[in-house]
């Protein structure tokens, strides 16, 4: 069966960003809890009909992160990758239930090589598997998409195949992946008329696409494709996965009216929008790296401002949104001291957030730092030397870094073994003066959850370090709890 004919309507293109679920396939750059809750939120602001995340692989942390991004998009599709076992679908489906819009997507390769090399399987064995995964997500909603991964690899007849049988178990979406990137447009637009023609079924469902960008050409194979019957192509803020948002909208800002093409994107904010994701998607530091360069301040947090008026049930809310979950006792105390300063000044997020950092959590100290040494310049790479002591055993940490916290950080994690994500990084004068107390407060995330360390010091790293082993106590005494 052909593919539907062109008319002289404008044709609505639905745009999915993969930016979040590339994150966990190894990204060049590294983002934080709180950048991909506020990446979402561009996204849905700037009119991209279905943001994809990544799987749950850390049950705790990454259904967290699905259920914030759930609550707070307002618009957009939430498209979340199953697993390979029926339990993780009814994870995944419970994670992001609270999604105005909500998507299961069933991701699996179909060439040869990938179908061995990934799973172990031939093709009788992915043909079942694809038909028991879309099967099992369509039991929980009618919009489950098929991705075909290596599609223009695959063995044609086999594709054909994987297509029916994806259709015949329920799923509404069919993405067909040029994983490679080396088809030309035109030849991809050919490939996927050819399957038109194979497949009549795929005129019932809607055709996606997803396009690498490794020889620069998916903005122009993803719009290629829409002549030959797609009505979605995937789309990333940064990354050579598929194609570049920037370059596909800048595209149809152009030539859409020609190209009779049209999508939901607001072409006034645009510009700003994409300016600030790829500044959350600009760092190159490694997973492992301790020190991001700069945190984007979150819209909550810059609107958090309650006064002595506010309720104990208004500082609980202020500080979910900021990603604190507290105990009673917990929030009790913070409340307490909350209403001591409220009764001076309005309290913001910064002030809320060094209460839950000095008040919230009184811990045993499990490390104590005693000596670091810190050798940096504009002309050495920072060097930091750090001694902690852990059960009475003295313990080194050397390590080189950007900067010397980076250094510090990173010594730090070198003598406990861990990495933890760096939420937030602050540093306030306490007083005036030349011999002025800095106040550090360090934000670590494990397992989901939010720890606040306060250090103070007359010398800025110091006090850094210092926040930074309190944040790390606070972690190990609940993980022996």
């Amino acid at each position: 069966m052909p593919p539907p004919e062109r008319t002289n309507t404008m044709k609505k293109i639905t745009l999915a960003d993969m930016t979040l679920k590339n994150q966990a396939h190894g990204a060049k750059f590294t983002m934080s809890f709180k950048e991909k809750l506020e990446l979402a939120k561009e996204l849905d602001k700037l009119g991209v009909e279905v943001i994809e995340t990544a799987p749950i692989l850390n049950e705790k942390a990454d259904v967290l992160l699905l259920k914030s991004i759930s609550a707070a998009v307002k618009n957009s599709i939430i498209s979340c990758p199953v697993g390979v076992g029926a339990e993780s679908i009814g994870a995944v489906w419970e994670a992001i239930s609270g999604a105005k819009e909500k998507r299961l997507l069933v991701s699996l390769p179909v060439s040869t090589v990938q179908m061995e090399y990934s799973y172990g399987k031939k093709a009788a064995d992915m043909l079942t598997m694809i038909s028991e995964l879309v099967g099992e997500c369509r039991k929980f909603t009618g919009e489950v998409e098929f991705f075909a991964q290596d599609a223009t690899r695959a063995e044609g007849d086999f594709l054909c195949e994987v297509i029916e049988t994806a259709i015949s178990a329920g799923a509404a979406v069919i993405n067909i992946s040029d994983t490679a990137g080396t088809m030309f447009p035109e030849e991809f637009s050919a490939f996927l008329s050819d399957l038109y023609e194979r497949v009549p079924a795929l005129s019932s469902v809607r055709l996606s696409v997803s396009c690498s960008d490794s020889l620069h050409m998916a903005a122009a194979q993803s719009l290629a494709s829409i002549g030959a019957g797609a009505v979605q192509i995937k789309t990333i803020v940064r990354g050579t996965e598929a194609a570049s948002l920037e370059q596909v909208a800048d595209i149809i800002r152009a030539r859409g009216d020609s190209l009779e093409l049209s999508t939901s994107l607001d072409m006034t904010g645009f510009r700003r929008s994409i300016q600030r994701m790829l500044k959350m998607t600009g760092s190159q530091r490694t997973a492992n790296s301790a020190f991001r360069e700069e945190i984007m301040p979150s819209a909550e947090a810059a609107n958090i401002l309650l006064d002595s008026a506010t309720g104990i049930s208004g500082v609980s809310t202020a500080l979910k949104s900021l990603g604190y979950d507290l105990s009673g006792e917990e929030l009790s105390r913070v409340y307490e001291d909350f209403q001591r300063i409220a009764d001076k000044k309005p309290v913001g997020a910064k002030e809320l957030e060094a209460i839950v950092a000095s008040t919230a959590i009184m811990v045993p100290a499990t490390y104590k730092l005693l000596t670091y040494v810190i050798n940096s310049g504009n002309v050495i790479t920072a060097t930091a030397n750090v001694q902690i002591e852990k059960d009475g055993e003295s313990i080194v940490g050397l390590k080189t870094g950007d900067g010397p916290i980076d250094a510090a950080f990173l010594a730090i994690e070198q003598i406990t073994g861990r990495h933890f994500e760096l939420e937030d990084f602050q540093i306030n004068s306490v007083t005036e003066g030349k011999e002025a107390v800095g106040e550090a407060l360090v934000k670590l995330r494990s397992e989901g959850k939010l720890y606040s360390g306060i250090g103070v010091s007359t010398d800025i790293i110091g006090a850094a370090i210092r926040a930074y082993i309190d944040a790390l106590n606070k972690i190990v005494y609940e993980e022996r709890q």
